[in-house]
């Protein structure tokens, strides 16, 4: 079977008070259409068909990768009219499912058992919703079946009670939906085309309407204001933490965890709260994420500790490291086994060996440092001259004393020393002590100025 998708995109999104598209908004730091796009390229369609309004251009522009047939609705005249302008792109030998942009909680099983129930005419999701204000209800015969999609602004009093509602996903066969398409009608409350009128015409002609049960509530939200968007990231981030939870991971309040794009876990792993977890991070066995850190686009290997308030961005980290508090490791760090980095340390572009330890209030930029050296409390690599970025390079076992500032370019060779309160600007050969600073003076009598009065 031929499976073409069409995603509603064009609404303008006016409730939100924005100037952003409404499609681009953000739950789980995705934009609302990207959530929609990932399950629909999951059911592997012949086809992808994105209908997009008067804001097309800059959704096209976020998604300009994408592998879609991108449809305009520049007049908003409803549901309907939206299909009308893809249809006629549509091969009429597909099967069609037609979702909303901002559903980003949708899932493929669901979507699946749509197409599945199409089969034997049109296939509905539908759902039950205790509070129904705003949605189409689900108007059935006596015999249970589906006989009509009533919008609430059409409904009557008695209709209104109902609590099943439409979600706006449907399924049809191509030329059963154009063939549909051409006879509804603008005559209702809004003055549009809707596209649930197919499912009354539909039963008139004796098509069977088959309806598909999401299952929750939550699953079909749509998203119209910043509150539903709110609500909606908070179902995510709880079924992501449920989803890791499952896999062997303990997070001390799953309430209190921000997923901003994927995170592949271990088994034994403990995330405190308020932990922010953004792009593609992965964390091996036995790793412990400490309160208040983000980790961004990053590799965490088997028994790392990142220690509280502390932010890993871009970085490979090896076997039992330990990071933090207040540790910022920015992108192209790399460190390797058993390395430390303390807290108010920063480190960029830095490629830091075994063992090696820098325990506070240090900046190793553009560095690579081997193996079990020390790097003491307030070392700087001066690494921009004020035009150029210039490397640093520390051997193994090399001491850097307290209060060292290392101008780039500069090379250490292995096991040598640098004093406390050096400046060095030359290169360090093994084995030797680098002094760098002006000799002592001890000024007898010197006399403090005082205040004017």
């Amino acid at each position: 079977m031929r499976l073409e998708v069409i995603v509603l995109a064009a609404g303008e999104g006016t409730r939100m008070q924005s100037s952003i598209p409404k499609v681009l908004h953000t739950v789980g730091g995705r934009p609302l259409l990207d959530h929609v796009l990932c399950v629909a390229r999951g059911l592997a369609p012949e086809a992808l068909h994105v209908v997009v309004g008067r804001s097309g251009d800059e959704i096209r522009a976020r998604f300009e990768e994408e592998n879609v047939v991108w449809v305009d609705q520049l007049e908003q005249k409803g549901t309907g009219h939206a299909v009308m302008q893809a249809i006629d792109d549509v091969h009429s030998s597909a099967m069609v499912l037609v979702f909303f942009g901002d559903v980003p909680l949708i899932g493929q099983e669901t979507l699946e058992a749509c197409i599945s129930a199409a089969e034997e005419g049109i296939g509905v999701v539908t759902v039950d919703m205790p509070v129904p204000d705003g949605f189409g209800r689900i108007q059935r015969g006596r015999d249970g079946e589906i006989e009509a999609i009533v919008e609430h602004s059409d409904a009557t009093p008695t209709q209104r009670t109902i609590t099943e509602i439409n979600t706006g996903i449907l399924a049809v066969p191509a030329t059963t939906l154009a063939s549909l398409l051409k006879s509804i009608t603008a005559r209702n409350a809004q003055g549009e085309y809707y596209l649930t009128d197919i499912v009354g015409l539909a039963t008139s002609q004796g098509i069977r309407v088959v309806s598909v049960s999401a299952t929750s509530a939550p699953e079909v939200q749509g998203i119209n204001d910043r509150v539903q968007l709110a609500l909606v990231e908070r179902h995510l981030q709880r079924r992501e933490a449920e989803r890791l939870m499952a896999s062997g991971v303990t997070i001390a309040d799953p309430s209190r965890l921000d997923l901003r794009g994927t995170l592949t876990a271990g088994q034994d792993c403990f995330i405190d709260i308020n932990v922010v977890v953004e792009g593609a991070v992965t964390i091996g066995d036995n790793v412990t994420i400490g309160p208040g850190c983000v980790v961004s686009d990053s590799n965490l290997a088997d028994g790392v500790v990142i220690e509280a308030h502390s932010l890993v961005d871009g970085a490979v980290v090896g076997k039992n490291c330990r990071l933090g508090p207040f540790v910022r490791v920015r992108p192209g760090t790399q460190l390797a086994e058993g390395a430390r980095l303390g807290n108010f340390v920063e480190t960029k572009e830095a490629n830091i060996g075994a063992g090696t330890k820098a325990n506070h209030l240090a900046y190793l930029g553009d560095s690579t440092i081997g193996a079990e050296c020390n790097i003491g409390a307030g070392t700087i690599t001066c690494n921009y001259d004020g035009v150029d970025k210039n490397e640093t390079h520390i051997g193994d076992g090399v001491f850097v004393g307290t209060n060292s500032t290392l101008v780039a370019p500069l090379t250490i060779d292995e096991g040598a020393y640098v004093a406390a309160g050096s400046t060095i600007t030359s290169k360090v050969d093994s084995e030797d002590l680098a002094v760098g600073r002006a000799r002592q003076r001890n000024i007898q009598g010197w006399v403090p100025p005082t205040k004017r009065k």
